[in-house]
């Protein structure tokens, strides 16, 4: 592929990738529309309310202006004061990390992948400038600012992520003289280093994975709520089918907060409120269908703090071999451990306190001001729990290997011992029978 072709296919990636952001909630939209609305109202509408959910769900803010009698009809006294909502659905960003890995992939199989990065990365500024030109309103407004720096850097992480590792797979020349950046780290230093990285993440992935079975097992327990709630707010199937869709594009932030819940500092629906193993409080919130599998108070509660505890444990006594010690295990060697599981808990607490700070936000006027985990407590907590669990995994698998090698050497020496002894014996009756035959008259 020449420089021009490259160009145009990272520009149709894209254009993809904007696309089908938008489409989806506006397909959704449209439907409800034709079939509730009766095409009686201006479709336009639901244009600007596609775009800024997209826009949202990337990131972007939105000031809600609603004026005092449509405030009062809908029971929002507060949101007659001009307010924001700044809770990003998370769905829509993992949508456009992933459409631009997708391109990336494919980027890095070409003679010129940073030319394709940055002409795909371009393509979206120019296309978000146009989403947000398009959805302003007197009722929705976004900052110019975010829908153009956002928008393409979620793309853009997508984009060098899948570029890097298809230049990695094919061993191009381009990612070899990045890596001979390392080079100036010792072998010590630079096996350290990817430890704690790969350790941390892994930990961080697996909390959220966790997190995402929990709010599945949440939905199924509180099935009839849940169902309760859809009955209550009477939307209709077309209704129902976007407030479904809705509700989808939030689960990846239900996910993490499922795991700040499993790490001990819960998460907040309200200025005031708190949801946690160690207790819940909340006031009135949304009645989001959703929101009728939030876990109750009980005991058990207690019993999830053993998660995350397991999951450092067992995710650093399975990389203890990459640190590749020979040898019987030495102060210096836990030392190292103990260092790469302190590096293993701050990597996993950095990963989900942005993970927390990116779910979380304002949700809608007033006390709704304050939704989600605290970035915060969600670091403190999950740095004392995986530093510690990863320390004493790694250093826990050191000793258990030590002993191993005790036990065997013994058994190794004294095979080797009776393999001698027995070879003497052998020989010295092979010699002695020679002998005896030497001897015999003819």
């Amino acid at each position: 592929m020449n420089r021009p072709t490259t160009a145009v296919l990272a520009a149709l990636d894209a254009l993809l990738c904007v696309a089908i952001g938008v489409g989806i909630p506006l397909v959704m939209l449209t439907i409800l529309w034709a079939a509730q609305f009766d095409l009686a109202v201006d479709w336009t509408a639901f244009w600007r309310a596609s775009a800024d959910f997209w826009m949202l769900g990337n990131g972007v803010d939105q000031l809600i202006t609603i004026d005092p009698q449509t405030a009062a009809q809908l029971g929002l006294e507060q949101a007659a004061v001009p307010f924001a909502i700044g809770i990003a659905p998370l769905g829509f960003a993992l949508l456009t990390v992933v459409l631009g890995r997708r391109s990336g992939l494919r980027l890095g199989q070409s003679p010129y992948p940073v030319l394709g990065t940055v002409v795909g990365v371009v393509t979206v500024l120019v296309l978000a400038a146009l989403v947000w030109q398009s959805a302003q309103s007197t009722t929705a407004a976004a900052p110019f600012w975010q829908a153009i720096v956002f928008v393409p850097a979620l793309y853009a992480l997508g984009a060098v992520v899948g570029t890097w590792g298809t230049l990695l797979r094919l061993q191009s020349p381009l990612a070899e003289k990045v890596l001979r950046v390392s080079d100036v780290l010792s072998d010590e230093v630079r096996s350290l280093t990817a430890l704690a990285l790969r350790g941390g993440a892994i930990i961080a992935t697996a909390m959220v994975a966790v997190g995402g079975l929990v709010v599945a097992l949440l939905l199924v327990i509180h099935y009839s709520t849940v169902v309760s709630l859809y009955e209550s707010l009477q939307s209709g199937i077309a209704g129902g089918a976007a407030l479904t869709l809705g509700q989808i594009a939030f689960m990846p932030n239900l996910a993490v907060w499922a795991a700040s819940w499993l790490l001990g500092p819960g998460f907040a629906l309200g200025t005031g409120s708190s949801i946690s193993p160690l207790g819940t409080q909340v006031g009135l919130i949304p009645s989001l269908p959703v929101f009728g599998a939030l876990p109750q108070s009980s005991v058990l509660g207690y019993a999830a703090l053993i998660v995350p505890v397991v999951i450092g444990l067992v995710v650093s006594a399975a990389l203890r071999s990459r640190l590749n010690e020979p040898g019987e295990f030495s102060l210096r060697q836990g030392g190292r451990m103990l260092g790469a599981g302190v590096g293993m808990g701050i990597v996993a607490a950095a990963i989900l306190a942005l993970l927390a700070a990116v779910s979380g936000g304002a949700l809608g006027p007033g006390r709704l001001a304050d939704v989600g985990p605290n970035a915060g407590a969600v670091f403190v907590w999950a740095l004392v729990i995986f530093a510690v669990t990863s320390s004493i995994g790694l250093i826990a698998n050191g000793l258990r290997r030590r002993g191993s090698v005790d036990v065997v050497a013994p058994a190794t020496k004294a095979s080797a011992n009776t393999a001698t002894a027995t070879a003497t014996a052998t020989a010295a009756a092979r010699a002695k029978g020679s002998q005896e035959k030497a001897t015999e008259p003819r």
